[in-house]
């Protein structure tokens, strides 16, 4: 029997992936969520379409939005999904990487109980194992800029990595074995005027690509 409030886990994820996409400062097109995804296109707009009539999403000018009903969606979705991964990396021990995966699973299975007890045995966080915010948690963002802004000899604090690198194959490993973490201090050794940047963490010299310098976030 159906749940009320609760929505086929397609609608589930196409919702997040618009809150994501939105949270990243990215225009919410078809051709991005298809890329999110790994989607045919055809798919998408066959989704899109659905969610239309089903009053999650309105659609104008090519961009996407969510209505009120699919944000409430989206938010109840991305919230399980970073509590879950919190409590897999802090409580279970696993790895960033296999945390994003379980948790994109029971973030469509788990009930507003577990949730809560989750939360409080996790001490209400206020963000994903990534820096990302937990909606509903009183997260208050710190001022930060992308690590590509940083020039040679800065000192950094790694604060965020968005959710658009969580999705770039192998990404969470790098980040993950390389001590890029939310919390870990740094320093520039070489900037990103050539393109590839290397920082110093923990003492080891990490070599990080231009794509990754240009949304990790950091405070200095």
């Amino acid at each position: 029997m159906a749940v009320p409030g609760e929505h086929h886990p397609a609608f589930e994820e196409y919702c997040e992936t618009i809150f994501e996409l939105r949270e990243d400062d990215l225009d919410v097109i078809q051709a991005r969520i298809a890329d999110r995804l790994r989607v045919s296109r055809p798919s998408v707009s066959e989704m899109i379409k659905r969610m239309s009539d089903e009053s999650l999403i309105e659609v104008a000018g090519g961009k996407i939005t969510l209505t009120v009903t699919g944000e409430e969606l989206a938010v109840r979705v991305v919230r399980r999904h970073r509590i879950a991964e919190r409590f897999i990396t802090d409580i279970l021990g696993l790895s960033w990487s296999l945390a994003h995966r379980e948790a994109g699973r029971w973030e469509h299975v788990m009930s507003h109980e577990v949730e809560t007890a989750m939360s409080s045995l996790l001490g209400e966080p206020t963000t994903c194992p990534h820096g990302n915010p937990i909606p509903g948690s009183g997260y208050t963002p710190p001022s930060a800029k992308k690590l590509s802004e940083l020039s040679s000899g800065q000192e950094f604090t790694v604060s965020r990595i968005p959710e658009e690198l969580e999705f770039t194959p192998g990404m969470l490993e790098f980040l993950e074995n390389s001590h890029l973490v939310p919390g870990s201090h740094g320093t520039v050794q070489i900037g990103a005027e050539a393109g590839d940047m290397t920082v110093l963490i923990d003492g080891t010299s990490v070599t990080v690509d231009s794509y990754a310098t240009a949304r990790i976030l950091v405070t200095v």
